[in-house]
C-alpha cells in the first residue's frame, strides 16, 4: 500500500517523501512540480501523454496546471519517490523570474537527464528529509531553492518567456482562466457547469470543448484541484479538527468516499498524510 513517510508544508509549497505501489488517477496541482526516485524499483509517471521514466539517472518535471498521473507498472515493487510542489510565489520572492514557474508551459521537458551537479544537488536535501530529525525551515529553503535553481536554468523556458515579456496569463483563453477562478472559488460546494458556461459567454458544448483544449484538463479535474488544496491547507492547520469534518467540508457525503478521492490523488490516506506533515505554518 502507499504511504507517505514525510511531508513538509511551508510558503515554498509541499515536500513530500512518498512510498508507492499503486496508480494515481489523472491530476495537476497548481505548483510546478518535481519527482525524484529515492530508491526502489525505477518506475514511469505519464506526463504529455507518455510514459516518462524515474530513475537514479532522470527526473520527471511536470508544469502548473499540467495534467499527469503515477503510471506504476502492475507487479513491480515499490518506489520511494521525493515529490516537490514548489509555489511559484515563494519562487518569485527570491528570484522575480521565478514567478513563470506557475505557467503551464515552463518546463520545456518533462523528463531530464539529471546532471553530476543536479544530483549532487537533488542527494542533499534528500539526505535531509530522509534524516526524520527536525529540519530548520531556512536550511529547507535554502537546498530547494539551490536545487530548483539548477533545475530551471538548464531546463526550463524562464530565459525565453522573461525575454519575451509574458505575463503568467497569456496561457489561456480569457474565458477559460474566468472559468478556472470560478471553479476553483467554488469548488467546495456542488458546481453548475452550465452556469459558469453561460458566466464566460459559452455554450455548455463549447465551454467543454475550449476548457479542454486549453488545459489539458476537464472542469471536474480543475474543481478536484481546489478539494485538494482545501485538503492539505486543513491537514497542516487543523490537526484538532476531525476528518469528518473536513470531508463534510469538501462535499462528501461519507468519510469513506473522501478518503477514497485523496488517496487516488496523492496515493496516501488523509490520517496518514497528517500524521506525517511538520508544518512550517504558511497558509
Amino acid at each position: 500500500m502507499s504511504s507517505a513517510y514525510r511531508i513538509f508544508h511551508g510558503k515554498f509549497g509541499r515536500v513530500a517523501l512518498l512510498s508507492m505501489d499503486g496508480m494515481l488517477v489523472p491530476h495537476a496541482h497548481s505548483e510546478c512540480h518535481v519527482l525524484l526516485k529515492v530508491s526502489g524499483e525505477d518506475t514511469f509517471f505519464s506526463v504529455r501523454n507518455r510514459r516518462q521514466p524515474l530513475t537514479d539517472k532522470t527526473a520527471v518535471l511536470v508544469n502548473a496546471w499540467e495534467p499527469h498521473f503515477y503510471d506504476h507498472q502492475k507487479g513491480a515493487k515499490d518506489t520511494l519517490i521525493l515529490a516537490l510542489y514548489i509555489e511559484p510565489k515563494w519562487l518569485a520572492t527570491l528570484n522575480r523570474n521565478l514567478a513563470l514557474s506557475g505557467r503551464p508551459d515552463f518546463f520545456s521537458q518533462p523528463c531530464i537527464e539529471l546532471t553530476t551537479d543536479i544530483r549532487h544537488k537533488a542527494e542533499l536535501l534528500i539526505t535531509e528529509v530522509f534524516t526524520f530529525d527536525t529540519v530548520p525551515r531556512d536550511k529547507l529553503e535554502e537546498l530547494l531553492f539551490d536545487f530548483m535553481v539548477g533545475i530551471t536554468e538548464r531546463y526550463s523556458e524562464m530565459c525565453h518567456l522573461s525575454r519575451i515579456g509574458v505575463s503568467k496569463n497569456d496561457f489561456y483563453d480569457a474565458r477559460i482562466l474566468k472559468a478556472r477562478e470560478i471553479i476553483l472559488r467554488n469548488s467546495l460546494s456542488e458546481i453548475d457547469m452550465h452556469a459558469i458556461a453561460q458566466q464566460c459567454g459559452l455554450s455548455r458544448a463549447r465551454f467543454f470543448s475550449l476548457f479542454k483544449q486549453n488545459t489539458g484538463m476537464t472542469p471536474q479535474m480543475m474543481a478536484n484541484i481546489g478539494k485538494m488544496q482545501t485538503a492539505f491547507q486543513w491537514l497542516s492547520d487543523n490537526r484538532a479538527c476531525t476528518l469528518g469534518n473536513l470531508s463534510e467540508n469538501l462535499g462528501f457525503s461519507e468519510q469513506g468516499n473522501f478518503t477514497r478521492f485523496f488517496r487516488r490523488h496523492i496515493g496516501a490516506s488523509p490520517s496518514q498524510y497528517q500524521r506525517a506533515i511538520d508544518s512550517y505554518a504558511t497558509y
